[in-house]
């Protein structure tokens, strides 16, 4: 809103603004897979969290629309890194025993970030017009300088990459000090020893002909499984909702920039708060119940929200109902519970854990590179898309999206609850076996 009204832009100079990082960051991320392989996952971490201060401190300080793009540009580069790196790494470093719950964790600090920045949005919001946004951007280059010397001082480098390095020695010890018991240390090292024992040594060479040109069928599956959670995380608008919330709660009445934002605030804190729960049960109650009943909960959401605001629409620009407005409101705190207890974190964990070892940086890439494009498409679009069919035309047609993802959950995702990575490719190959079997 700031933005607009300050640089005088137009929505589709907007929706470009928005979704456009969306794109750069398709960069980042299948540059993460090799740059990974090559220097380590630390120091790609390392890597990410300097780009990420470049582009908050451009952004802020940046005078024009095109210097604002550019901005986003370095920025979009640091957001595709972080994607890819922060999942493999978890994944890589984390015992089978709290995998899920680890795993999580990139998820639930990207919704307390979004949460965070909807504060600061609403705290900086008093400001003089042309301040105000850019102060926005600016507090994003604190988080970085943190997480740069977290990475350097506390955190190990991944046993798995190490063991591709050779360095058996520094594998063993950082698998000591995240297992949970040195009999699990050793099988550990053992297992990654033998999935790496045919690889070429460390730089990823014949990764993208085996994904994407000669795949085996098993390979094929977990392609398949990967870019479809992807694409249907984002296929279904759930980035749109949360950053066009403001627009979707002033058609249901809500008026004032202050309370637009303050509504806002509520949806990062839902978000946040529902990934908490998924935490605490993944590793209990596995991957697929947490995943179809968050798919389920988001088709009744937007069922709820596409027809409230289609009887909005219906009745004309008259005042609004406060039963509309609260039922707006519940609709858009629903949606976003049901994405984050499941779809939301199970995506970046399920993604990140079903790759064998060769394959996991590049595939990594390439399912962060599926889920920013389609993200960035529908980001680029959501107002021209409202503008064509009206606001509740493009919910209903995110709630068939939604319908068409828990089937593809349902049919093509097995359960990898309590699964060593190492045996990922016996699960899907196990699965294959089964559907051939059903075909006969």
């Amino acid at each position: 809103m700031f933005i607009q009204d300050d640089l005088k832009i137009s929505d589709t100079e907007l929706e470009i603004l928005a979704g456009i990082i969306n794109f750069y960051s398709l960069i980042g991320s299948l540059a993460a897979g090799r740059t990974s392989d090559w220097i380590g996952r630390r120091y790609t971490m390392v890597m990410a969290t300097t780009i990420f201060f470049t582009g908050s401190i451009l952004m802020g300080i940046a005078t024009n629309y095109a210097f604002l793009m550019c901005g986003r540009f370095v920025a979009g580069i640091g957001v595709g890194y972080a994607f890819m790196i922060a999942p493999v790494y978890t994944a890589e470093i984390a015992p089978a025993s709290a995998r899920g719950f680890l795993a999580t964790f990139p998820e639930i600090f990207i919704n307390l970030g979004v949460l965070f920045g909807y504060i600061a949005n609403f705290a900086f919001s008093g400001l003089p017009e042309h301040i105000s946004w850019r102060v926005m951007f600016l507090v994003g280059a604190i988080p970085p300088i943190l997480m740069f010397a977290g990475v350097l001082i506390v955190m190990p480098e991944s046993p798995r990459w190490l063991v591709m390095q050779g360095r058996l020695d520094e594998a063993a010890a950082v698998l000591a000090k995240t297992s949970d018991s040195p009999e699990e240390a050793a099988l550990r090292l053992e297992e990654i020893k033998s999935a790496a024992a045919d690889e070429e040594r460390g730089h990823g060479k014949g990764v993208w002909r085996e994904l994407l040109l000669r795949p085996t069928p098993v390979v094929r599956r977990i392609v398949i499984a990967a870019v479809g959670i992807h694409f249907f995380q984002q296929a279904s608008g759930m980035d749109t909702v949360g950053l066009y919330s403001p627009r979707i709660f002033e058609k249901a009445g809500i008026t004032g920039r202050k309370k637009k934002l303050g509504a806002s605030v509520a949806i990062g804190f839902i978000k946040t708060l529902f990934i908490l729960v998924a935490t605490f049960f993944l590793d209990r109650v596995g991957r697929r119940p947490l995943l179809l009943t968050s798919a389920g909960g988001m088709i009744l959401s937007f069922l709820a929200l596409a027809s409230t605001l289609l009887a909005i629409d219906r009745r004309g620009e008259v005042e609004k109902s406060k039963a509309e407005l609260g039922l707006s409101i519940a609709a858009v705190l629903s949606l976003m519970a049901s994405f984050s207890i499941g779809l939301g974190p199970i995506t970046w964990v399920y993604s990140s854990e079903i790759f064998p070892l060769r394959l996991r940086a590049q595939g990594m890439s390439l399912g962060a590179g599926t889920n920013r494009v389609i993200s960035g498409v529908l980001t680029m679009s959501f107002i021209s898309l409202y503008k064509a069919i009206s606001i509740s035309g493009a919910f209903f047609f995110d709630a068939g999206i939604a319908m068409i993802g828990w089937f593809f959950f349902y049919f093509f995702l097995p359960e990898t609850k309590g699964r060593s990575l190492e045996e990922m490719e016996k699960l899907f190959g196990k699965k294959e076996k089964q559907e051939g079997k059903v075909e006969a």
